[in-house]
């Protein structure tokens, strides 16, 4: 090839004297193609030589750069389109989970309808906007949810709500607090003739197809509070949620030794857990959750530690690394799924998370209606079932005022010690007429404001008066220099103001003058003041000896 070249070249060209060296380009080491782009023209003896030399100019760098620039492109188009088809299988994915989320946890009383696809990418995407549906309770700057924990289906006692709480949402304030009801704390059944502890009332409901109305009705008249919404899980998906989460942290108070706690089958195991901090498990959560042979507090301990496991919990949920998780989300709503009811739904669930945004989150009010300390608002009492003696909690002072007031303020109780204060400051003279027919009325009465209430310049006054009344009346004879103490007593007496003393007998007034207030006890108080008071050591021995076997 090299000598046939040689003498084309000859053959074209005249040799010239070396004098005069041709200073023709080289050849391309391979043939140009007709696409190949011409350099520009060679010169011989001041003729064009192009038409038969042709010269490709960094051929091969360009060949590269444009080999790499499709490659990158490619990339780039393989990597956004595998990017689209994983957020539209998670979003597919997202919207089976939430559809069978809907379907398990709907119980509004009608079927749970299918969620259209591109409604609930849309509720999805919403989450990152700040606009949401308004809440039940908003208006009133105050949702309140009714918190409920079972042991589910397949264990004794199943449908007993054992734990009771209330979550209340202050929405201008921007605070969350947790008020917990004892199990055994006695209540009238609505739209029945008897009482019972309102750990049954669920069941009753159950039975009677009213679901969850009659226990929410209950709690509403004990609290004095709208329950917008309710929201009831069992111990096992309890369990399971912990462990979806990676399990939570709390500090323990002090050392647990239960030798007794209920196994499996009706068993005993030992339940152990020293002081200090912990990471707990779902099955060692609930057992904290659950214990209460060795508190000292007894039923009352425990709901501490059930709203402390739920602090922890809440805290573990919201936590980046596991809010962001995808995966841990999928567990989650299939946690839910088998294990939760609730009559909040959907739009509402995306609205409570954009609520939560903007809430103090770390600084939970926590308050225990308990029967635990001389002054507690609750006693325990007990009634007769079938010559049986069951032992139960009942309003220390006879009626709900004071749970009432202390689910009113439980965003600042504050509010409550200061009045308290304010009652020490007045320190009335009270003066009592017994008009009840029942001695023992009196007495209960008279403990009451002594010992619970702290009023202490109290005197029985040994008179008859023609007064006639169905009710116990309260006069203020004060003149108005004693506002709180009278609003103390016309609430936790209870009693109706009157400020008729005209109606009082002319000798009587005589002998009252000395005194800020007086009561006329009536009737009325009989059936509010007839239980007799027990000791807790009582409760604790009877529930030991009672609930072998049932849900702790």
């Amino acid at each position: 090839m090299d000598s046939l070249r040689k003498k084309v070249i000859t053959k074209n060209i005249p040799i010239r004297p070396n004098s005069q060296k041709n200073t023709l380009p080289a050849l391309p080491e391979k043939p140009m193609r007709p696409q190949d782009k011409l350099t520009s023209p060679s010169t011989y003896r001041g003729k064009n030589v192009s038409k038969n030399l042709f010269v490709k100019k960094n051929h091969k760098r360009n060949k590269v750069e444009f080999s790499l620039f499709k490659l990158i492109k490619k990339l780039l188009l393989l990597t956004f389109s595998l990017s689209l088809i994983v957020l539209l299988f998670v979003g597919i994915f997202f919207v089976y989970k939430i559809n069978i989320l809907n379907k398990e946890i709907n119980t509004n009383g009608n079927s749970a309808q299918e969620i259209p696809i591109l409604k609930t990418l849309a509720d999805i995407s919403s989450l990152t906007s700040d606009e949401r549906i308004p809440l039940k309770g908003e208006n009133s700057e105050r949702i309140n949810i009714l918190l409920l924990g079972i042991a589910g289906k397949g264990k004794p006692g199943g449908d007993l709500t054992d734990t009771i709480m209330i979550a209340s949402i202050d929405t201008k304030n921007k605070k969350i607090a947790l008020l917990s009801l004892p199990r055994d704390l006695y209540a009238s059944v609505p739209d029945a003739s008897y009482s019972a502890k309102i750990n049954s009332l669920y069941k009753y409901g159950l039975n009677n197809r009213q679901d969850v109305a009659p226990l929410k009705k209950t709690i509403e008249s004990i609290t004095n509070l709208s329950l917008n919404y309710y929201l009831i899980v069992n111990f096992a998906g309890f369990e399971k949620f912990i462990d979806d989460i990676g399990g939570i942290n709390v500090e323990v108070q002090r050392d647990i030794y239960d030798p007794a706690y209920p196994g499996p089958n009706y068993s005993y195991e030992t339940f152990e857990l020293k002081k200090g901090f912990h990471k707990l498990d779902g099955a060692t959560a609930l057992k904290y959750a659950r214990e209460r042979h060795n508190d000292p507090e007894g039923d009352f301990g425990r709901a501490k530690r059930q709203q402390q496991v739920i602090q922890a919990a809440k805290n573990k949920v919201f936590s980046t690394k596991t809010f962001l998780n995808p995966f841990t989300i999928s567990k989650l709503l299939d946690t839910l799924g088998e294990n939760i009811k609730t009559d909040i739904t959907l739009d509402e669930i995306n609205s409570f998370i954009k609520l939560t945004k903007n809430l103090d989150t770390q600084n939970i009010n926590n308050a225990v209606v308990d029967a635990w300390k001389e002054d507690s608002l609750l006693k325990v009492s007990h009634i007769f079932y079938e010559n049986t003696r069951a032992f139960i909690l009942v309003p220390r002072i006879g009626n709900y005022a004071e749970i009432q007031d202390l689910a009113k303020n439980i965003f600042d109780l504050k509010i409550i010690e200061k009045r308290k204060e304010e009652i020490k400051n007045e320190n009335p003279s009270i003066a009592i007429i017994d008009n009840t027919g029942d001695y023992s009325t009196y007495v209960k009465v008279e403990k009451l404001l002594k010992k619970n209430l702290k009023f202490e310049n109290i005197e029985k006054l040994h008179l008859t008066t023609d007064f006639s009344s169905a009710t116990t009346n309260i006069f203020d004879l004060s003149s108005g220099k004693k506002p709180f103490s009278l609003d103390e007593l016309i609430k936790k007496t209870p009693a109706t103001l009157n400020n008729d003393i005209s109606s009082l007998a002319i000798e009587l007034k005589e002998d009252i003058l000395k005194y800020d207030i007086l009561i006329i006890l009536s009737e009325d108080l009989n059936n509010i003041y007839h239980y007799d008071e027990d000791s807790i050591e009582d409760l604790q021995k009877s529930e030991a000896n009672q609930e072998v076997g049932r849900t702790n």
